[in-house]
């Protein structure tokens, strides 16, 4: 089977990242899946951004636990060159997010920001639920203890553990909580690759830019490769 291609962020080599336009952007090309990263504003809202504080994607600092939901969609965000504003752009909600996923019938592959408590990963889900697409969303966190309350609640999930490197404490974890990998790919060796299929679990790594190294991959056999920039293996 063909590898899936995930857009890191958006099609983020494209657009700012993290935004409508990153999405739309990865909506209109051949990327299976779009990946993203979610956080809990202050008034318990899920809002779209990577980093704890918006200072490298806006000349607005704001942390995103500690700002409304309100606050954090009112600040300019910087165009894909840093030095510019773009007055269309904007922080997205999750569900714009989904909605734009919806539209073009492309995987949500939603990273879960730091530790959410069990109130708001039921939020979480409840919400996309509510727009028809859980069973196409894929949760994926550095957080284990995020993957472990998501699976006590929905068995069934797609779910990847993220991580930097493949021991046994991690091949542990996808075992016990019946979780895939996502990985940096520099961990990734065919030896990995072997170990995690034989277990059945499916292997995704990040974040591959180079068309040579997601080739090799391809060959190793991973099942997803996510790039800021590729369409598919060979650029």
């Amino acid at each position: 089977m063909a590898v899936k291609m995930i857009a890191h962020r958006g099609f983020s080599g494209r657009e700012t990242e993290n935004t409508a336009a990153a999405f739309v952007a990865a909506g209109n090309c051949t990327q299976a899946g779009i990946e993203t990263d979610v956080h809990l504003t202050a008034d318990g809202q899920f809002v779209i951004l990577h980093d704890d504080c918006t200072a490298r994607v806006s000349p607005v600092s704001l942390v995103a636990e500690h700002a409304t939901m309100a606050q954090l969609r009112q600040i300019p965000l910087w165009d894909i060159d840093g030095r510019s504003v773009r007055g269309d752009l904007c922080l997205p909600t999750l569900e714009e997010y989904i909605s734009i996923c919806k539209r073009y019938h492309k995987i949500a592959v939603l990273e879960v920001k730091n530790h959410f408590t069990e109130g708001a990963l039921s939020r979480l889900a409840a919400a996309i639920r509510a727009q028809d697409y859980l069973a196409q969303t894929v949760f994926i966190s550095f957080d284990l203890a995020n993957l472990q309350t998501l699976r006590a609640m929905l068995p069934t999930q797609p779910m990847q553990y993220l991580t930097g490197k493949y021991d046994a404490g991690v091949a542990a974890a996808l075992d016990r909580w019946a979780l895939d990998l996502d990985i940096y790919y520099r961990a990734v060796t065919p030896e990995v690759v072997r170990a995690v299929h034989d277990a059945g679990h499916l292997l995704n790594c990040w974040t591959v830019d180079d068309s040579a190294d997601a080739l090799r991959l391809e060959r190793w056999g991973v099942d997803m490769i996510t790039s800021n920039r590729l369409e598919h293996p060979a650029g």
